[in-house]
């Protein structure tokens, strides 16, 4: 057999984490496979993985091309990019004064009673021009990549008029463009009830399913989503929109029991939706139909720690019943300001039962189906994107165990370095 051509090398890995990739996202036992290999190496050709295997066996097994990136990693850990499968991180204005008003006991309800939550950005969001909004994005961005995260979903939702909704969604395609992090676009003009329609429900859920055509036409989303629960939309609610979402070509996401369990997790499985997300309060027939359907739990644990919900989502009963789960930052400026999924990991392994190896199978393999990324990204073999972290640690599970730091030395995305403490 000979040897495969590389422009990118990463050698002297002390651990490499491969994912050890398969079929769909990993569950049961195999939730904790991180494919590890010792003392290895790493190589990519045009941005996809050619490679991996025995640091002795580079030799024979490679060929680098005259203008080769050659890394050493010094005997440290190298996992896949991380992928942020839930995001808001599109929006303007901040809401720190809710923040306050939660810590002396307001709830979320209570809040947007008074005009905040979800409206409050809304407002903001309405008002910023376009290019207020892609400079904004990218400032986000850059730190999401240094914290390791290399692909992220995006959600629209602040707009929730078709001219702010498109503008979200325009704003994501922008930076995309512009910014080493992939986005993958999800359209969610029903996250809340606007003001010009609080005496005209119907009339927005129609709205909605009317802004459906030209997101579509325009394929400017991959998936649509939908807050269903309490103060928000209802199943009969979800379900039309989600039923018409389909119709036109778009994959189904659902915000799934957060805040009162309403039977949102069993209407995700029903038909057939990539992923579930938050499941605070997720029914015993919610999990026994994740366990046994292709939606995977996302589960959003700095948000339950931000908003004092402990412990948050049953992550270790999911996980033992045999459910695909994925963990994600829910980046947004109300209920979860972080950006880190280390941060995540470490919430989800004190919080919600996880050990450090189901952290990382979930913050990148199945992290990557839930994006819509499942097959290219999360792990490494042949033909995977190299997506890359170099960790500056010899251990693995120092990134989960080493709380609030960040150990991410160096960020590669398609084949190149785009980031690293030497040159941020």
């Amino acid at each position: 057999m000979g040897k495969v051509l590389a422009d990118m090398v990463v050698t002297n890995i002390g651990q490499l984490l491969t994912m050890n990739p398969g079929e769909g996202p990993k569950r049961g036992t195999q939730a904790k496979d991180l494919g590890i290999m010792e003392n290895a190496f790493l190589a990519s050709y045009q941005g996809k993985v050619v490679a991996c295997g025995p640091q002795a066996a580079y030799p024979e097994m490679v060929e680098v091309t005259g203008d080769a990136t050659v890394i050493d990693a010094c005997g440290r850990v190298v996992a896949p990019g991380f992928i942020d499968a839930h995001t808001h991180v599109v929006f303007a204005g901040w809401r720190a004064q809710e923040y306050g008003m939660r810590s002396r006991g307001a709830s979320y309800l209570e809040i947007a009673e008074q005009g905040g939550g979800i409206m409050s950005t809304v407002r903001a969001t309405r008002a910023a021009s376009k290019e207020e909004l892609v400079q904004r994005t990218l400032g986000f961005l850059d730190e999401m990549l240094s914290f390791g995260t290399t692909s992220c979903e995006a959600k629209s939702g602040y707009g929730l008029n078709l001219e702010t909704e498109i503008k979200q969604l325009e704003v994501i395609q922008e930076c995309n463009r512009l910014h080493p992090v992939d986005l993958v676009p999800t359209f969610m003009g029903a996250h809340a009830i606007p003001p010009e329609f609080k005496h005209n429900r119907q009339g927005y859920i129609q709205e909605v399913i009317r802004m459906l055509e030209p997101v579509s036409k325009r394929r400017l989303a991959r998936f649509a989503d939908v807050f269903c629960d309490v103060g928000a939309f209802t199943l009969e609610e979800s379900r039309a929109i989600l039923e018409e979402a389909r119709k036109h070509g778009l994959e189904l996401k659902l915000h799934a029991d957060e805040l009162e369990n309403t039977g949102a997790t069993e209407l995700a499985c029903e038909l057939g939706a990539v992923s579930c997300d938050h499941l605070i309060r997720v029914s015993q027939k919610g999990i026994e139909m994740l366990a046994t359907s292709d939606t995977i739990a996302v589960l959003l644990p700095a948000t339950s720690c931000f908003l004092g919900e402990f412990p948050g989502a049953p992550g270790r009963k999911l996980l033992d019943s045999g459910v695909a789960v994925a963990i994600a930052t829910d980046f947004n400026p109300g209920t979860c300001t972080a950006m880190s999924l280390p941060l995540c990991m470490t919430l989800a392994c004190s919080t919600l039962g996880f050990s450090p190896e189901e952290a990382f199978v979930a913050a990148t393999w199945n992290a990557a189906w839930a994006a819509g990324l499942g097959g290219i990204a999360g792990g490494f073999a042949p033909g995977f994107a190299m997506d890359a972290v170099i960790f500056d640690t010899q251990d693995y599970m120092d990134v989960p165990y080493r709380f609030g730091i960040n150990l991410v030395d160096m960020v590669i995305k398609a084949g190149k370095p785009v980031r690293s403490k030497k040159n941020k």
